[in-house]
């Protein structure tokens, strides 16, 4: 999949506004389970939000929205306060429910 562009990263945030985080990651960061959970989020969505509970420091969340757009092979849309926003286009396209705007559209 290719990177997102910016106008799409803005599309996606825009459509995450209404939705509730799906994914808490605590204390303990990034672990397999919250790889688990990101992976079964993402396959039942395609857009979800994962709030940081114990982490402040932009860095630290940052570190940790790469890490789980790598394990999960997830584009970041953003991060917005303590809330990442990921996104990965369903593999079945007739489960896709999200269709990335088109440049100029």
């Amino acid at each position: 999949m290719k990177p997102l562009e910016g106008f799409e990263k803005k599309y996606l945030r825009g459509l995450a506004h209404g939705l509730k985080p799906v994914v808490f990651i605590g204390r303990q960061g990034m672990t397999d389970a919250v790889t688990q959970a990101v992976e079964e989020a993402l396959e039942r969505h395609e857009l979800i939000k994962v709030k940081f509970l114990d982490f402040k420091e932009k860095d630290r969340k940052e570190t940790i929205r790469d890490a789980i757009g790598k394990a999960t092979n997830a584009q970041s849309a953003g991060i917005i306060g303590h809330v990442a926003i990921f996104y990965r286009q369903h593999h079945d396209p007739e489960k896709q429910t999200i269709i990335l705007p088109k440049r100029g559209g």
